[in-house]
């Protein structure tokens, strides 16, 4: 299950134009993680520019531009809500910020020169299922996650959204699993474009009501 959670983010970045490193094709158990197995995927913006702003804490499409380079943590919890008490009982979720982990991300990316700025620092991203849609719940989450150096969250909800959107029915997608499966359901109408509208943590798009 967990290679489809995380071909989900990389087909996410890649159609965004990163380049995606995905650091094991093994499943860790009875042990706990060496420092580059906690790093489930790197990404790359080889288009970002030298002076780009920060990226915003929640990471939607618009925002990925902003992002030099990256290391993600990809938490498939699908029945879970990471609200404020389960952030702070579960430590297995932040072990990918841990400084002997960033250290080795680092390792694979181009050598950069350190006056790079923000934008060219290593962003650290995780990936979950949602934050709590309730006050003051929500915003405690948020605090949490940043308190423990989390730079950005994407949401399974936001990047499945963009991905259904991007796929067109007359194309054929052999090289990927994942566009293959949303063009099929997409061609037999059991997901549609139109559903985009229904979902609340989208940003508005220009042009639309």
């Amino acid at each position: 299950m967990a290679a489809i959670d995380e071909g989900i983010v990389r087909e996410y970045f890649e159609q965004s134009g990163f380049l995606v490193r995905q650091m094991r094709k093994y499943q860790v158990q009875a042990r706990r993680k060496t420092s580059d197995e906690e790093i489930d995927l790197l990404v790359y913006n080889a288009a970002w520019r030298k002076g780009s702003r920060k990226p915003d804490f929640f990471l939607f499409s618009s925002e990925l531009p902003f992002i030099h380079r990256a290391v993600v943590a990809v938490k498939p919890w699908h029945t879970d809500v990471f609200s404020p008490g389960m952030l702070k009982s579960s430590p297995e979720i932040f072990r990918f910020l841990e400084e002997n982990v960033l250290k080795e991300a680092t390792r694979f990316f181009p050598t950069e020169d350190e006056d790079d700025g923000a934008g060219g620092d290593l962003t650290k991203i995780l990936v979950l299922p949602g934050l709590p849609t309730a006050e003051p719940f929500r915003s405690q989450s948020v605090e949490v996650l940043k308190e423990r150096g989390v730079d950005g969250i994407i949401s399974f909800r936001s990047m499945l959204l963009d991905l259904i959107e991007k796929v067109e029915v007359n194309r054929s997608y052999r090289k990927s699993d994942t566009l293959q499966v949303i063009r099929i359901l997409k061609n037999y109408d059991l997901i549609k474009d139109a559903q985009l509208d229904m979902f609340p943590d989208r940003p508005a798009r220009r042009g639309k009501a």
